[in-house]
């Protein structure tokens, strides 16, 4: 730690891990199991909308044309994108705390309306429903560098990484909940209605109350973001922000002295001298000296890890009945076929994703992001070429290959998805922490929407072929991202100040590491 550093960042920099951290992560990890939920619930119900309305009469179930399931898929992706950007803006702009409730709002109402249409047609309840998933995932975006940014700025910097890799393990047990609650509900409804095959009886085989389930899967996606509400609205804004944007550190030192029960100097003449050191805008030539690179680092790696990462888990509803761990749609009910899709989901995340990201959570800082993140895309890569070499193998051994599916989930979550959300978070300086984080996060969703409206059309129809060669092109994202991570320096047991350089002016900037130590 450098010696001019003020007094209010260096209490937060060392103290002691207490409930007021733990209870940031919790505030704050609730809003990344909704946006999970959210997000990877759709694959749950997805082809049971493609029974309902797009059944035709023929010999086949319903199904979801290519061009409507990548819109049901792409348009939350194209709303976060969006939300990511101009609420990770605002963030920089008014305040942390100031737009941390309204992505909240946003994702209670749409969730809420989502299960809601605006008429009975095909083409009235397919519009309704991605108008309202546009604008919930506009607010899921708003919470990625929210989250992220003020989750870093609260934390010490010896548990700053696991604290911040914690937060975003909620998205693990959002993923889990997704496939869980989806199963369960779907449980119950077989339970309540005859269950028939489609061979037997086409049009009995889709209960007319299926209609009901979807709706109650997507709008239980408002319930844990309304019990989060009151206390995102009471957390205070961080103290950086106070201090160092808003330049008030009197106030800093009152609001970060009282959550972390001590004492903090103010200061107010170093602040000035600090601020004048690190006075300069994103777009301006000393940014792009201090930390262009480190910017190029974080929006490459995103970008193709959710290639990868959003093509597992969209695409994965169409790759079970492949390899056999899902019935033939004709051999089963609407509801049925939901329920089986739900419960593979359900122990593919579990078992694989999961554990993932609590592996993180407990190593990263013993390891480090960039080792963490390098080792994580070269298992993936690994892992999928095996999948796409031996498929025509694989596809006859189902659990061989649900085994080799699973650990791709693992590498992802103990690797790359969990440090590409870490370090953009960690790397930037005060003033434009929140809007990087943004530029990295809508980044990774340029990928999601490349695997949603690219990558499925390879998946969807079930072509074996196919298949394979998705496999194979995702092996080679994941080795492209490995490169990549040679541009993003490691941050572990740094200040983020010291990281950054603002606590000497951009001085020293080259003693960041880009090498495994």
């Amino acid at each position: 730690m450098a010696s001019n550093n003020l007094a209010i960042l260096t209490a937060l920099d060392t103290a002691r891990t207490q409930w007021y951290h733990i209870t940031a992560i919790v505030i704050a990890g609730m809003g990344f199991f909704t946006d999970a939920y959210d997000l990877f619930c759709i694959s749950t119900v997805s082809k049971l909308l493609g029974r309902l309305y797009y059944y035709e009469g023929h010999d086949k179930p319903g199904k979801l044309p290519h061009r409507v399931n990548n819109s049901i898929t792409g348009v939350a992706l194209v709303g976060t994108l969006s939300g990511q950007l101009l609420f990770g803006w605002l963030g920089d702009k008014l305040g942390r705390k100031k737009v941390y409730g309204i992505t909240l709002i946003l994702m209670v109402i749409c969730a809420i309306c989502s299960g809601l249409s605006f008429g009975h047609t095909r083409k009235s309840v397919i519009g309704t429903l991605c108008f309202f998933r546009f604008w919930l995932g506009f607010g899921i975006g708003g919470d990625y560098p929210l989250s992220a940014t003020i989750m870093s700025e609260y934390a010490n910097k010896k548990t700053r990484g696991a604290f911040i890799a914690a937060v975003f393990a909620m998205q693990g047990v959002g993923i889990i909940f997704a496939g869980l609650v989806s199963m369960v509900l779907s449980r119950i409804f077989l339970n309540l209605y005859p269950d028939v095959p489609f061979h037997q009886d086409h049009k009995g085989s889709t209960r007319p109350e299926a209609d009901f389930l979807w709706r109650i899967v997507l709008m239980l996606g408002a319930l844990p973001a309304i019990l989060t509400y009151y206390w995102r609205m009471k957390m205070p804004e961080t103290g950086r922000y106070t201090a160092l944007i808003e330049g008030n550190a009197k106030k800093a030192a009152a609001d970060m002295g009282r959550v972390l029960a001590i004492e903090i100097q103010a200061e107010n003449d170093k602040l000035a001298q600090y601020k004048s050191m690190n006075d300069y805008s994103l777009f301006s030539k000393e940014f792009v000296r201090r930390h262009g690179l480190h910017l190029i680092g974080t929006t490459t790696t995103w970008f193709l890890l959710d290639i990868a990462f959003y093509s597992q888990n969209l695409t994965q509803k169409d790759i079970f009945p492949v390899m056999g761990l899902t019935q033939k749609d004709v051999n089963v009910s609407a509801i049925r076929e939901m329920y089986e899709t739900s419960k593979a989901m359900f122990v593919i995340a579990l078992l694989g994703t999961f554990p993932g990201y609590w592996f993180t959570v407990f190593f990263i800082e013993k390891l480090g992001r960039f080792k963490i993140q390098l080792i994580g895309f070269f298992m993936m890569s690994l892992f999928m070429l095996l999948l796409g070499i031996n498929y025509a193998y694989l596809k006859n051994h189902a659990w061989k290959f649900a085994t080799l599916y699973g650990l791709t989930f693992f590498f992802a979550n103990f690797g790359p998805n969990s440090t590409t959300f870490v370090l953009p978070a960690e790397l930037f300086p005060t003033r434009v922490r929140s809007t990087c984080h943004a530029l990295s996060a809508a980044s990774g969703k340029a990928g999601a929407l490349f695997s949603a409206f690219f990558v499925q059309n390879y998946t969807q129809d079930g072509d074996p072929k196919k298949i394979k060669h998705a496999m194979l092109l995702l092996s080679f994202t994941n080795m492209l991202g490995f490169f990549f991570t040679f541009m993003v320096p490691e941050t572990k047991g740094r200040s983020l100040e010291e990281i950054s350089g603002e606590d000497r002016g951009g001085e020293g900037d080259d003693k960041l590491e880009t090498t495994i130590n």
